[in-house]
């Protein structure tokens, strides 16, 4: 009787482990790993998510880039332009092909350079070229679009940071979606600008709130994890509240910091100096700490996807020792451990 009693207790104590243990991984399933791939210029020479798993990264995001100029109404896309083959549609889709058979999702996310400006500024005087580039940008959407569906992608960006024109003419991104769900089934975003979230008006035609998480922080050249966490206070509360009233879950479809001095203040504006300033791993290490040890906790918050990882490092810019990519730097063993809960 006594063995019985020990035999059972044994079976019971290992199927509550592996419940509990089945339990914690899927607890955190739900959270998106995710990295910003960069797109190559050439086709891929090594298998290129070997090293994108290797930091317990699940998703990439894919980002083939059309091409507008300030104040011309027109979308270039597909070689018109284009100096990278990652960015052709044959280059997007043996790279969704490639994460597939590797075990990883795909955020396909198309988004629009613009020469002499930032998308977010995008703008026109008149309705007739507001609805000339409307229409280009349809043009450029909707084949992607497809190619998401026919390759089982599992979400699609349907625009970034265009901040005027989402402000502007919602409308014409209410009928935009209609359109891209006709082809395709998966799950919709659209990446907001940090300061332009709360002004979208369209969230409930979407699965989640996106929201390239760029926020200003702290000016330091090196502010420390708790001081990151502070500050990060105001904008997790106003993005808590903006969640409710919405109900959806909250995306981060970028978020990233240089290697540099004050890394978490204004970026935007220090982008344009970083030649200039300082080198500092740990600056950018603790500002990747920090967002994950304020965020990881929220139930409503869905991971997100850093900004940038290299395929090809050697091959790329990616060598340059001031960019937001975590390769090669003290700050990819903080993402390693964060990825790996």
């Amino acid at each position: 009787m006594k063995n019985l009693l020990f035999l059972c207790f044994l079976l019971f104590s290992i199927l509550t482990q592996s419940y509990c243990q089945t339990a914690k991984r899927n607890h955190h399933s739900d959270k998106i790993k995710g990295l910003t791939l960069v797109a190559p210029r050439e086709p891929f020479k090594n298998e290129p998510m070997t090293e994108v798993k290797s930091v317990n990264a699940e998703w990439i995001a894919v980002v083939p880039y059309g091409f507008t100029r300030q104040g011309i109404p027109s979308v270039r896309y597909d070689g018109f332009g284009q100096h990278h083959w990652g960015e052709l549609f044959e280059g997007v889709k043996v790279t969704i092909d490639s994460a597939h058979k590797a075990g990883l999702k795909v955020m396909l996310k198309p988004q629009v350079w613009v020469g002499g400006g930032w998308i977010g500024g995008l703008d026109f005087a008149t309705d007739a070229d507001w609805l000339k580039w409307e229409t280009e940008y349809e043009n450029y959407i909707l084949p992607f679009a497809k190619i998401a569906d026919s390759t089982h992608v599992s979400l699609l960006c349907i625009g970034t940071e265009v901040k005027q024109s989402a402000m502007k003419r919602a409308q014409f991104w209410r009928n935009l979606i209609v359109k891209i769900k006709k082809v395709y089934k998966g799950q919709l975003v659209y990446a907001a600008n940090w300061d332009e979230y709360e002004f979208v008006t369209f969230w409930n035609d979407l699965d989640y709130i996106g929201i390239d998480a760029y926020f200003s922080l702290v000016p330091k050249a090196t502010p420390s994890v708790s001081e990151l966490e502070k500050a990060w206070q105001p904008h997790i509360t106003a993005i808590r509240n903006f969640q409710k009233k919405q109900n959806k879950p909250v995306l981060f479809t970028e978020f990233g910091y240089m290697p540099i001095d004050s890394c978490t203040y204004q970026s935007w504006e220090i982008e344009k100096r970083r030649r200039n300033m300082a080198i500092n791993e740990d600056a950018q290490a603790n500002a990747i700490d920090a967002l994950f040890s304020v965020f990881w906790k929220e139930k409503w918050w869905a991971g997100g996807f850093l900004w940038k990882w290299f395929p090809e490092v050697k091959a790329t810019e990616g060598t340059q020792i001031k960019d937001y990519s975590p390769q090669g730097k003290k700050a990819i063993g903080v993402l390693q451990k964060w990825y790996e809960k």
